[in-house]
């Protein structure tokens, strides 16, 4: 499809780790690749926030760049 861009996920992490939410902040300009991004995201684990020593929900903003390569 040659196509390329870079969104920009709000996501909302658990204090396990998991994605709660996702919501674009900066979309790519194509649905394609925006839904992929959320989708690949979503099954991602991640290192929570801590407060002392208690994990806690915490936003993060996920940059994802799609380039193809020559």
């Amino acid at each position: 499809m040659g196509e390329e861009g870079k969104v920009v996920l709000r996501v909302l992490v658990t204090p396990s780790g998991n994605a709660e939410s996702i919501e674009i902040k900066t979309s790519s300009g194509s649905q394609r690749l925006d839904d992929s991004a959320m989708k690949t995201v979503r099954n991602w684990k991640f290192v929570p926030a801590k407060r002392g020593e208690t994990a806690v929900a915490s936003s993060v903003l996920v940059p994802i760049i799609f380039k193809l390569e020559q």
